[in-house]
């Protein structure tokens, strides 16, 4: 018997995809068997070990227990996401701190927690706390490291990231204030012109 398929659209790591699958599938299903995106782990398929962990419009979710059919017409980022800026020769701040810290060993359970760090330490405009990185990766399970590494790593991600934008809000900053004297100083000679117009 031929089982009913869906066909499914919505947006993969920026890009719009239309991908037909089985409507009992999951969206780790779709991710790792249609578009051959296998960085999202299939572990326990219970919703238990978080190797699953995408985001589905910029909030971590389990790819084994969530529907395909939920994530129609919504954006999903993937870990392979994480990569794209490396085109532009910039690798995610998330990326060069776990290769520092050496915060992953067997490797199986990294993509979801890369993807649940992701999402705590975006747009934040303080570093997190050892804390709240600890909270945010509670439903992620690691037998290897024991946490301290991939803990230290978050956390030294968090302080580039807000490093980062401080210095583009500086320079966003400095160059409206150029902008500004800039014109300012067409004004000036604008209102210079006029004077000697009149004297003639």
């Amino acid at each position: 018997m031929t089982q009913a398929a869906l066909l499914l659209t919505m947006k993969v790591n920026g890009d719009p995809v239309e991908v037909a699958a089985p409507a009992h599938w999951t969206l780790l299903e779709v991710l790792r068997y249609k578009l051959d995106l296998i960085g999202s782990k299939q572990g326990c398929d219970k919703g238990d070990c978080g190797a699953c962990t995408v985001q589905l419009d910029g909030v971590p979710a389990l790819a084994c227990l969530t529907l395909a059919i939920e994530a129609e017409g919504r954006s999903v980022t993937t870990v392979e996401g994480l990569s794209l800026g490396q085109a532009q020769g910039r690798v995610h701040p998330l990326l060069d701190a776990f290769d520092r810290y050496d915060a992953a060993q067997c490797g199986f359970c990294t993509p979801g927690i890369l993807m649940a760090a992701e999402s705590l330490v975006r747009d934040r405009r303080a570093p997190v706390t050892r804390d709240e990185a600890a909270s945010a990766l509670a439903g992620n399970l690691c037998r290897c490291t024991g946490y301290t590494k991939i803990l230290d790593a978050v956390v030294d991600a968090s302080e580039q990231l807000v490093q980062e934008q401080e210095e583009q809000e500086g320079q966003e900053g400095q160059e409206g204030q150029e902008g500004q004297e800039g014109q300012g100083g067409v004004g000036e000679v604008s209102a210079s012109e006029g004077e000697v117009s009149d004297a003639r």
